[in-house]
């Protein structure tokens, strides 16, 4: 491991533009629930029940049970070290650092992270199924079936569901940020899930060096550079240590 932490920070200080892509795994860390755990379970719910256009069809009094547990549960947390060391990260790179999470809970921000693209939306975030207002309800009790102040029609999480698009501007960005980044960190994330885990493959094709954190091997591995095993909370702020101790010597 050690060989590996000097690898990956050199292969840190050799970029000038770095990009980062997080998955459920940095927030398991905090207390959040992944979805790809025992069972296929998402919190005791199946995905399919709780987080696809047609189960808010079906029940969207369900749904929204399910989301306004994940937003109590979301109070409760704060960002662990792996979050807080991104920052660190993004600071030394004024602004050449883009941080793109497949994570919904906004923890990164949370943490002080600036540029965050949110591919996948957030939870804080409310949108009409009428008028497409979108609002931040940040992670206040809301009803079963809550309504829009402006037009009366029925709210919906602004998170991306399964089978539903991307959305394209955020999506652009996240293509744009990975094709033109030379270190790509990719963080927490089984890399299973498209299009977001087509990113790796992106950023080996434009020649980024791919440094892997993660509990344990993914897809995502035979693309990488080095492979780091271990909890991004652990991990993250000795890589940086690392990255910022050899950037003293170099200067």
């Amino acid at each position: 491991m050690e060989e590996q932490l000097e690898h990956a920070a050199r292969l840190l200080r050799g970029a000038r533009r770095v990009a980062v892509l997080t998955g459920a795994g940095i927030s398991a860390e905090s207390g959040l629930a992944t979805f790809r755990g025992a069972g296929g379970l998402w919190e005791g719910q199946r995905v399919e029940d709780v987080a696809t256009p047609r189960a808010f069809e079906r029940d969207a009094a369900l749904v929204w049970r399910f989301y306004n547990l994940r937003r109590a549960n979301l109070a409760t947390v704060q960002p662990n070290p792996g979050h807080r060391a991104l920052v660190d990260l993004e600071n030394r790179l004024t602004g050449n650092f883009t941080l793109v999470t497949q994570n919904v809970d906004g923890l990164h921000q949370a943490a002080g992270s600036k540029n965050v693209l949110e591919i996948h939306g957030a939870i804080r975030l409310v949108r009409c199924t009428g008028c497409r207002l979108t609002t931040d309800r940040g992670v206040e009790p809301l009803p079963d079936l809550p309504k829009c102040e402006d037009c009366g029609s029925l709210l919906r999480p602004d998170v991306v569901w399964f089978e539903e698009m991307l959305p394209h501007d955020v999506w652009r960005q996240a293509e744009e940020a990975v094709g033109a980044c030379e270190c790509f960190l990719v963080i927490g994330t089984s890399a299973v899930v498209h299009p977001a885990a087509g990113l790796v493959s992106w950023a080996r094709a434009n020649h980024a060096r791919i440094i892997e954190i993660n509990l344990t091997a993914t897809v995502a591995t035979s693309y990488a550079d080095t492979a780091l095993q271990g909890p991004s909370g652990v991990v993250l702020p000795d890589l940086l240590k690392r990255y910022a101790e050899g950037k003293t010597v170099d200067s």
